[in-house]
């Protein structure tokens, strides 16, 4: 199996930066976790090192500890069958330092996380009550009204796309999430310098954007989706930085070489699928297992597409500007219409013949989603499972289903 060589030193520059992580806060610097949708611009711009909760639990699924982290909770009172992506960082935190990948995750200083829900809201609770950690709760507002094509209405008409009031919601959240940083670390937001790291996340967005591009319109298709996950998603949890803007067109220049060379993640393609939902963490090797049996291939995932689509904005004013990357995040993913016009257009821009949907329970609007595709034509097997959890034999069940969906909705419509 060859894999792409961003993908690759993707994976070796994050393991080296936690490293570096580890020996930083042993020397007494603070460190944050974060929530995929923060700010974590701010936090960059302040020269504050984080880690990305939901990376996190990703490592330690996909190095079998997982189980162990929930175990953890169970042993401690807590559920582990709720929002288990947000909680297997806070399990693994309590993992012995042999037991945990890469030496573990160091006690943070502070937590930052959007209180999406009463669960999600009590897993940070329970990281405040740490000694030594404080956690600072995001309020996020929600759509009223949905624009049509937001994808090109958001870089630069974000005021329209979003309205002020919920503009002027995040921005208070991101100017008291400055202050609450500056009183824990003794930090300070310098405007010149985030403005700095938001041309650095554009500049990153727009490589995403080509990639994404040129993986759409490539037959067949010269990439697996298991290597644009980490090539796309580690230099996300750096971005506005130069090395995740250089990552980011090194991956886009390596696609275009594979497009040049006509190369093929299976030669024989016949079936082009995309993977609609959060990456299945303990088991990434699902993707690449239905190539050789049945010539299908996993083209899209939603983490290179919102990277295209989701990220880039540009504005005169630093701090109204991030909150518009962030305050329609959620929707753009998981509400409908705004999410159900987007999976469409990706599905038919890719020319995918069917769609695995992963439906978590912490994500609404599920229904609508597959919907939205089955009634633009294209064929939707919906799996229940946690993409972070893998008890309950869930990536072995996953793949009959795949298997069996092929099989019977797929195949018997090609020639």
């Amino acid at each position: 199996m060859t894999r792409l060589e961003s993908a690759l030193a993707a994976t070796a520059y994050q393991r080296e930066w936690f490293a570096g992580i580890r020996a930083r806060v042993a020397a007494g610097e603070p460190l944050a976790l974060v929530n995929a949708d923060a700010p974590q611009e701010v936090l960059r711009a302040m020269g504050i090192p984080y880690v990305v909760n939901q990376w996190w639990a990703s490592v330690v699924s996909a190095r079998q500890r997982a189980d162990a982290s929930l175990q953890v909770l169970r042993d401690r009172g807590y559920p582990d069958y709720s929002r288990q992506y947000d909680a297997i960082s806070l399990g693994s935190h309590f993992l012995a330092e042999d037991e945990a990948p890469w030496g573990g995750l160091p006690r943070p200083t502070v937590v930052v996380a959007e209180t999406s829900g009463d669960a999600a809201r009590k897993v940070f609770d329970l990281w405040d009550e740490l000694d030594g950690t404080s956690f600072y709760p995001i309020e996020r507002s929600s759509a009223v009204e949905a624009p049509s094509r937001w994808w090109e209405l958001v870089p630069h008409r974000w005021e329209e796309a979003f309205g002020p009031e919920r503009l002027d919601l995040l921005s208070s959240e991101i100017e008291g999430l400055a202050a609450f940083l500056e009183e824990r670390t003794g930090r300070r937001l310098d405007l010149d310098r985030l403005a700095e790291v938001m041309d650095l996340v554009n500049e990153q967005a727009e490589w995403n954007r080509r990639t994404r591009d040129l993986i759409a319109a490539a037959r067949p298709t010269p990439v697996a989706v298991g290597d644009t996950i980490p090539s796309v998603m580690i230099p996300q949890w750096h971005r506005g930085t130069p090395w995740a803007r250089d990552a980011a067109r090194r991956l886009y220049e390596e696609v275009a070489d594979l497009v040049d060379r006509g190369a093929a993640v299976a030669p024989g393609e016949r079936l082009r699928l995309m993977w609609l939902g959060r990456g299945l963490w303990y088991d990434l090797g699902l993707y690449r297992r239905f190539q050789e049996r049945y010539g299908a291939v996993f083209v899209w995932s939603m983490y290179l597409a919102i990277a295209a689509d989701g990220y880039a904005r540009y504005g005169t004013d630093p701090i109204r500007t991030l909150a518009a990357r962030f305050a329609g995040l959620t929707d753009q993913l998981y509400t409908p219409p705004w999410s159900t016009e987007w999976y469409v257009k990706e599905a038919l821009s890719h020319g995918v013949d069917g769609v695995v949907h992963l439906v978590a329970d912490d994500v609404p609007g599920s229904w609508f989603t597959t919907r939205a595709l089955e009634a633009a034509g294209i064929p939707v097997l919906e799996v229940r499972a946690n993409n972070a959890d893998p008890r309950g034999d869930g990536g072995t069940r996953l793949e009959r289903a795949v298997c069996d969906f092929i099989e019977r909705r797929l195949l018997p419509s090609r020639p």
